[in-house]
């Protein structure tokens, strides 16, 4: 590559991906700047020929971002149908290993299929640690050489894909050490990382990030966000919504778990305005810019049919 002719939409693109993914992911400032760093060497092509052009392992709870950020930068970076995602607790026996790769001769398995389909982008594995150690060997393969061979004896080259693992090891310690320093806590999380994973996958990983737990005011920026989509989603179908301010505290009350995190948000938003706005479109009386008022706990939502 000329560096010289790099094109003005490039340096314009990923001068602002930290500030994109700082709008889209909440709650995670601390591990923003290094995603983007990688992110930003391997477009310009800084990389290893022979090697995937960054690598992640997303630690932290459920529910706080770590999926949401594959999700982000590859959707910013070549669209969003250029993320491969693998559940790996699907990935558990020997036997998965076949599945992956293709279990006979002809056989290119669901790995070599979405390689071929998508062609470059984001290889993201769920849950990676519970795989089985056959199929984490692949993995290690991967980051190794960014090559992987196919029950067909086909190679494939995965130089052109970032790879992001993510796991939940630690995800207890995060919770509890809420109140500690940023950097315990990540040293605490890492080394419990450090000895699930074999030495040499570990070492090969470019960026070991730990996420942390959702703070209040997180929660309330994450509903007011899906919020804002949710009402937009209804002002295309001829539904205008105003929302009481108790709206954002009852969906953080419904929307969001200790366990599970701001996962069943989306979910929570969704079910209480589209429940309003169908007993607004319902209701018989309902007629121009009459106004129809739902009364669900703390929450208030006035629901008008848009002239």
């Amino acid at each position: 590559m000329n560096y010289s002719d790099l094109s003005p939409a490039l340096i314009d693109k990923l001068n602002h991906l930290e500030p994109h993914l700082r709008e889209t992911i909440r709650g995670q400032d601390h591990v923003i700047p290094r995603v983007a760093s990688v992110l930003q060497r391997g477009e310009l092509g800084f990389t290893k020929p022979d090697r995937p052009k960054g690598s992640f392992l997303f630690l932290g709870p459920t529910g706080v971002g770590k999926t949401e950020l594959a999700l982000a930068f590859t959707h910013y970076l070549f669209g969003e149908e250029k993320l491969v995602r693998f559940d790996m607790s699907e990935y558990q026996t020997p036997e998965s290993l076949a599945i992956l790769l293709g279990g006979s001769l002809g056989e290119e398995g669901t790995l070599g299929l979405a390689v071929k389909r998508t062609g470059f982008g984001t290889l993201l594995f769920d849950e990676s640690d519970k795989a089985h150690p056959r199929v984490l060997d692949i993995l290690l393969q991967i980051l190794d050489a960014a090559r992987i061979t196919l029950a067909t004896g086909e190679t494939l080259d995965l130089s052109g894909f970032y790879v992001v693992l993510t796991s939940n090891l630690g995800a207890a310690d995060v919770m509890q050490l809420q109140h500690v320093p940023l950097a315990t806590m990540e040293r605490h999380v890492l080394a419990k990382a450090q000895r699930s994973f074999r030495p040499e996958l570990f070492a090969r990983i470019t960026e070991k990030l730990v996420f942390c737990r959702l703070s209040y005011d997180v929660q309330l920026e994450i509903a007011r966000k899906i919020l804002a989509s949710e009402l937009a989603f209804l002002e295309d179908r001829g539904i205008a919504v105003t929302c009481s301010p108790a709206v954002l505290p009852f969906l953080v009350q419904r929307g969001y778990h200790p366990r599970l995190g701001a996962r069943p948000m989306r979910d929570a938003v969704e079910k209480h305005l589209r429940d309003a706005a169908s007993n607004a479109c319902l209701d018989k009386t309902v007629t121009g810019a009459a106004e129809l008022v739902v009364q669900q706990t703390a929450l208030c939502i006035r629901t008008k049919a848009a002239p």
